[in-house]
């Protein structure tokens, strides 16, 4: 399986999706710069998915900020470590708190090996994640699209998405997680650039026609 690694590649993904589907061709053209936006495997790339989740990208990066000065390194050593004023300070839901608990206990015990993961088979690597508290399938989702550059990936529960494509494709209403799936079918093998692509246009749509609403996804 070819990870997506670079901006060629994304690149080089683009075409084929426009070449597949001609609506994509449209969305191409009004998302702009479609980035990589890759990262490093490891327990920061997903405490940082985990402490996105359900907020805003600013709130999130806010949030990032001050756990990272309270917590030097995001180790799991360090976040299995600190007690709950630390994450109170930080920002941190109680949730939160006890995800980012979960994943440090699971990587120090080996039960998560997060840099194993992305050598994996995609369904065994969700499985696997989702298999310690609090993380669920769009959480393993995005570590496998971002950390380790799967190239199918496509996180149809991403509040984000489904707006996007129902936006971009015209449809009568916002798709729910098991629609887009569905329609996302049609985009393999390239869903995870797919999904950049979707990103990408709803940072256009935002900027053009106001945020429809807040995202719990990653979105630039």
């Amino acid at each position: 399986m070819r990870r997506i690694e670079t901006d060629a590649d994304v690149e080089a993904e683009l075409k084929a999706l426009c070449a597949a589907d001609s609506r994509l061709v449209a969305v191409r053209e009004r998302a702009g710069r479609v980035p990589l936006r890759r990262t490093k495997p490891g327990f920061a790339s997903l405490v940082s998915i985990v402490v996105s989740q359900q907020v805003s990208v600013a709130s999130a990066a806010a949030i990032l900020a001050r756990l990272e000065r309270l917590c030097t390194p995001i180790s799991p050593p360090v976040i299995a470590a600190a007690d709950d004023d630390l994450f109170r300070q930080a920002g941190l839901s109680r949730p939160k708190q006890k995800t980012l608990r979960a994943v440090a206990a699971a990587v120090l015990t080996g039960n998560l090996d997060l840099e194993a993961l992305c050598l994996m088979d995609a369904g065994e690597a969700v499985r696997r994640m989702t298999a310690v508290h609090g993380v669920g399938p769009w959480t393993a989702e995005i570590y496998l699209l971002f950390a380790a550059g799967h190239p199918d990936m496509f996180p149809a529960r991403d509040v984000a998405l489904q707006s996007a494509v129902g936006h971009a494709l015209g449809l009568d209403r916002r798709p729910d997680a098991a629609s887009l799936s569905r329609l996302a079918e049609s985009w393999a093998p390239h869903r995870g650039t797919a999904a950049r692509l979707f990103w990408a246009y709803y940072r256009s749509m935002k900027a053009r026609d106001g945020a429809p609403m807040v995202p719990d996804g990653p979105t630039p």
